[in-house]
């Protein structure tokens, strides 16, 4: 079966001031994909998502979502972002994890509506989804990151979008909420179909559980990964020549030297 593209960037050229961050980026992203961008520090990573969702204009080239010219395109609702900040607000905000959730229910078309029986029905799977069951009565202030993260995802995904995009959701937690988050991930990729593409710093999860990977490093560079992948010659066009990785093919796991 032909695979559907949801994102095609051409020729794509972001500045921020007057600094080229971004340089000639070219790739497709196609439906069901679970695509990792990573790169160093300052190479662009969030500078390209940014550029991608309409928040930054391009210099030049073109991004088309869904088939539709970015700049023409009007269907937001098929396309979720989460960003690396959405869990900075006021810890003793009075809202649960399962009152948070349902606000993803509610668009800019349809604000003050009440909820149908359908929506809290959606509400209540991509909590159990998400793994958060136990959790739906508690306030969010209650939550340690890697859980108020994974109900970010939920109030996202819970207006069943076609696209995910997520920018470092999970920086600054212990390794295994790291693996329990991408594995979450993962799970949400198979069962519900969606594109996923998630700008990271964990290379193991990247190299262990995604399709395809972006390396930024003001030029953008592509590969599938597969069974036979080796990710050396890709991160040293990023990273340098000075980077070694060390692969432990199938445990989600991996060691990084400079």
């Amino acid at each position: 079966m032909e695979r559907k593209p949801v994102l095609e960037v051409r020729n794509l050229d972001i500045s921020r001031g007057n600094e080229s961050v971004v340089r000639d980026a070219n790739f497709t992203i196609y439906s069901g994909e679970y695509v990792g961008i990573i790169g160093p520090n300052g190479g662009g990573k969030t500078t390209l998502l940014l550029g991608i969702l309409g928040s930054l204009k391009p210099d030049r080239g073109s991004i088309q979502i869904l088939g539709q010219e970015q700049d023409k395109f009007r269907q937001w609702e098929k396309v979720a972002y989460v960003s690396q900040n959405a869990v900075n607000f006021d810890s003793s905000f009075p809202m649960t994890v399962r009152e948070m959730v349902s606000l993803g229910r509610v668009g800019s078309l349809n604000l003050g509506r009440k909820l149908s029986p359908a929506d809290w029905k959606a509400v209540d799977e991509h909590i159990q989804l998400l793994g958060l069951e136990e959790l739906a009565e508690k306030r969010i202030g209650q939550l340690s990151g890697g859980q108020k993260q994974r109900v970010f995802v939920a109030k996202a995904m819970v207006r069943n979008p076609e696209i995910l995009f997520l920018d470092e959701p999970i920086a600054g937690v212990d390794p295994e909420t790291q693996e329990a988050f991408y594995k979450k991930l993962s799970d949400l990729n198979v069962a519900k179909g969606v594109t996923i593409i998630i700008v990271s710093h964990d290379l193991a999860a990247v190299f262990c559980r995604m399709s395809k990977v972006l390396c930024v490093s003001r030029d953008v560079h592509v590969s599938e990964i597969g069974e036979d992948f080796e990710p050396t010659e890709i991160l040293r066009k990023a990273y340098g020549e000075h980077f070694h990785f060390v692969y432990h093919k199938h445990e989600c796991k991996g060691d990084f030297h400079d």
